[in-house]
């Protein structure tokens, strides 16, 4: 059985141990050396850097998220998980079951920061990594062994190595034959974990809930269950005919993937899928200018976001939350890939005129509905002569910023921030 010592790198490791440093984590597989396509995801990301940089708060259970009465949980430690709490649960939720948590606002700048160095040790072992979100990408290491000297799992198990000790934080590894399965193994060893799916995927998956699979939702999962399939083996059982009766033209195409085929490569060119910024409110919210004034802060967050990910929106999604938490989403494209703040406060602030009635909304959000590469971002357009202007203006100020801080340079709309 090949093997392999995932804190020293020792193979073939014939005992329980390492024989080399003693460990006892060692990777057994009978596709171990053969398998290329890994799904890398950061344990607990943003409270794992926190502990990092507070190492008082190891043993503690940490939050990360909104402090207000409103807050949401981001992201909270394994500690704080024990207690039942879980990224998007309500703070005051969060804190009934784990009172003596410890509660911190995210610093996405640190967390911007650290991500990147993790990604650069990605790219040092090979060009195709794509980022899925900031804590998690994909990589195929076909045809590297000779460039490393050692197969993917050997280089895998020191890039977590090298997470540890050169960023401070914890990532879990899934290795598979393709990127479905690779991400359904990083999810089943977590926190710290490394787990290699092969040839067994299908056997794997089958008594598995059809929920598992990535795309099917609750109401996709109550649908199937309609049909009585609410295990991924009673869907495996399906032919290509039967799928497309019940499922429709993209019938077949799941079906394979409960058996763990897929035929999606790790594309570099297709980055992050969505970058956001939203707020929950302290107490509801219905006029317009009130909501506008929120949406512009949210709108130069994305704005510092899509440039430190080197991305540029070319559409822009506005999320809304009623005090009954009925959920509104409306989209709208731009005429050009953009991150200047401006533009996209002004298409999010014409889709919101549109749903402001009276009713109270507790919570706002911003996004990029698709990404384009940050070399597109706002060229110069013979329709827009002022673009050159807004885009040399913005690039002042981020640099004053970058210098003397956030506070240094606050836009027109931003005082009301300021004088409360």
């Amino acid at each position: 059985m090949p093997s392999l010592c995932r804190d020293c790198g020792q193979t073939p490791v014939e005992t329980p141990a390492c024989p080399h440093c003693g460990s006892r984590r060692i990777l057994r597989h009978p596709d171990l050396f053969t398998l290329a396509i890994a799904h890398v995801d950061c344990d607990a990301f943003f409270a794992s850097v926190e502990k990092r940089d507070r190492p008082d708060l190891a043993s503690r259970p940490v939050i990360v998220g909104g402090t207000g009465a409103r807050g949401v949980v981001s992201t909270a430690c394994y500690v704080a998980r024990i207690y039942g709490v879980r990224s998007a649960m309500p703070m005051f939720q969060a804190l009934k079951a784990c009172p003596d948590a410890v509660v911190l606002r995210p610093d996405f700048a640190k967390y911007t920061a650290a991500a990147r160095q993790i990604r650069d040790l990605m790219r040092r072992l090979t060009p195709l990594v794509q980022p899925l979100s900031i804590d998690e990408a994909a990589l195929d290491l076909s045809g590297t062994a000779a460039l490393h000297g050692a197969p993917p799992a050997a280089v895998l198990a020191k890039l977590s190595r090298d997470v540890e000790r050169e960023v401070g934080v914890t990532i879990s590894i899934g290795l598979a034959q393709n990127r479905l399965m690779a991400k359904i193994a990083a999810g089943r060893d977590k926190p710290r974990g490394f787990c290699v799916i092969g040839a067994e995927a299908a056997d794997i998956l089958a008594p598995e809930s059809v929920r598992l699979l990535p795309g099917i939702g609750p109401a996709f999962a109550k649908k199937l269950e309609s049909l009585g399939i609410t295990k991924l083996g009673q869907m495996q059982a399906l032919t290509d005919r039967e799928a497309t009766t019940r499922f429709g033209p993209d019938g077949p195409a799941l079906v394979a993937r409960s058996r763990g085929q897929d035929a999606r490569l790790v594309n570099p060119a297709r980055d992050t899928k969505s970058i956001s910024a939203e707020t929950t409110f302290a107490t509801d919210l219905r006029t317009l200018p009130d909501l506008e004034h929120q949406l512009w802060r949210l709108a130069e967050k994305l704005a510092t976001r899509l440039k430190a990910e080197n991305f540029a929106a070319t559409g822009v999604v506005l999320k809304l939350k009623t005090a009954s938490f009925t959920s509104r989403t409306r989209t709208q494209r731009l005429p050009q890939p953009s991150r200047l703040p401006d533009t996209l406060f002004e298409t999010a602030r014409t889709l919101l005129a549109r749903e402001v009635d009276g009713t109270p909304f507790r919570l706002i959000g911003i996004g990029a509905s698709t990404l384009a590469p940050g070399e597109d971002a706002d060229r110069p357009d013979l329709a827009d002569p002022g673009t050159a202007k807004r885009v040399a203006t913005q690039s002042a100020i981020d640099t004053l910023r970058a210098k003397f801080g956030a506070a240094a340079v606050i836009r027109g709309r931003g005082f009301a921030d300021k004088a409360k």
